[in-house]
């Protein structure tokens, strides 16, 4: 060996160093030094610059560290940045399931604690209180096997969240825990009881409001035919503007005032039902029409003694004795007659009229109104409601008259008609 390297290298650090000279050799050989020229031509200058195989080899060394560190991040980027977003997703995800873990066994311990000490009550009750009623000792039985059972469901739900692993816990808050258990045969029976109880008092309802229904069904067919008396006097009337009780009705179910108060609003019921529901609901609507429009309608004398010296119609005109048609009822009376309001309604007109001299007009509703006129002092003013009985104004002699006495008119829809079975009783 020594001889090997005696004889071919000069010294033992020739022997040592003589591969990597070899790769040195090598290195120069593929990356021989160079020499470029730089001409500044402004200047007229040339520069020589040398490159050793050195720094050749180095430069190349770096582009390639550059291109496998190119490589290796864009592998890294597209294959393991979503594996590792994965992983992370994967680890917040059991850090969660971790916390309601936690949560859900803080609860259940919570309620199981609760309600072992529930049982330890009814327990201490039932065995030291020696006063206990039959009943109330039977209500804490069933309260103490409701417990029980609710003590049993928690003890299974928490073996199995320590047990499996799997476990998904279906409560995170205590608001939340809804524990559903079906009571034992004892509390069947006190359910099936209440339900007898509860069959028994429907049946006495149910007869209950047929009596009902019958009672006010006759009652409203009673009080229907003592109102409809007053309807019928003026019945002819009515129909000579027109009208008809059925529509008069309908009407003054829609109408309101501060008087009378508000409108009727119908009843109408599921045509499933019993029929008899509906037609007291037809009942109790005509019923209340009727009854609105014996107050709303303008029925009744406006004086106290009633005395008529002209009628509606045709006469002599009492100045020029010419015949001439008059429009309303004159009533007999002296200066200073209290005169009434009729009806419930509003003042539309209180002043002098050319011809009429003195007068009131009063809105009753439904297109009525009364006129009175050749009054001698009024009592009421524009905009006032008034109802029946008021004193509006007294008789006098205002205006184109003869002689102390009221003109008394009622209109429909601002054209006056005969009322003479208005006012007669």
């Amino acid at each position: 060996m020594i001889n090997f390297i005696t004889r071919h290298f000069t010294s033992l650090w020739a022997f040592i160093t003589s591969p990597f000279r070899a790769i040195w050799r090598g290195i120069v050989r593929i990356f021989p030094p160079r020499e470029f020229t730089v001409m500044d031509t402004p200047r007229g200058n040339v520069y020589t610059f040398k490159q050793s195989s050195f720094w050749r080899f180095t430069r190349f060394c770096g582009k390639v560290g550059l291109a496998l560190w190119a490589s290796w991040s864009t592998y890294v980027f597209i294959y393991h940045r979503p594996l590792l977003q994965k992983r992370t997703q994967q680890l917040e995800e059991a850090h969660a399931t971790h916390d309601r873990h936690m949560t859900d066994i803080q609860t259940y311990l919570a309620k199981f604690n609760e309600l072992a000490r529930n049982l330890n009550v009814i327990d201490d009750k039932i065995l030291n209180e020696k006063s206990l009623k039959p009943e109330e000792k039977d209500k804490l039985m069933n309260s103490r096997i409701k417990t029980w059972g609710e003590l049993d469901f928690l003890r299974t739900r928490i073996t199995e969240m320590f047990k499996d692993d799997d476990f998904a816990p279906e409560y995170t808050k205590l608001s939340e825990l809804s524990i559903e258990y079906e009571l034992t045969r004892a509390e069947n029976e006190e359910l099936k009881k209440r339900n007898s109880q509860v069959m028994e008092s429907m049946a006495q309802i149910a007869s209950a409001d047929t009596q009902i229904v019958d009672l006010v069904t006759s009652m409203t067919d009673e009080n229907t035919e003592e109102l409809r008396k007053n309807i019928k006097k003026i019945k002819s009337t009515v129909n000579a503007l027109g009208l008809s009780e059925r529509a008069l009705i309908t009407r003054a179910n829609k109408f309101s005032n501060p008087i009378v108060g508000s409108a009727f609003s119908p009843l109408d019921f599921d045509k499933e039902l019993d029929g008899k529901y509906q037609k007291l609901a037809d009942n109790l609507e005509l019923w209340h029409g009727l009854q609105r429009l014996n107050e709303v309608l303008p029925i009744g004398a406006p004086v106290k003694k009633m005395r008529i010296t002209s009628n509606y119609g045709t006469r002599k005109d009492p100045f020029t004795g010419e015949n001439k048609k008059h429009k309303g009822i004159d009533f007999a009376g002296k200066i200073g007659t209290e005169l009434f309001a009729v009806a419930p309604g509003r003042v539309v007109s209180a002043g002098d009229r050319i011809g009429y001299g003195t007068t009131v007009e009063i809105d009753h509703g439904l297109g009525f109104t009364t006129l009175y006129a050749h009054l001698s002092q009024i009592m009421v003013s524009r905009g006032d409601w008034v109802r029946p009985g008021t004193v509006i104004g007294l008789g006098g002699s205002s205006g184109r008259s003869t002689g102390p006495h009221l003109h008394y008119e009622i209109r429909y829809k601002g054209a006056p008609f005969d009322p003479t079975k208005f006012v007669k009783e």
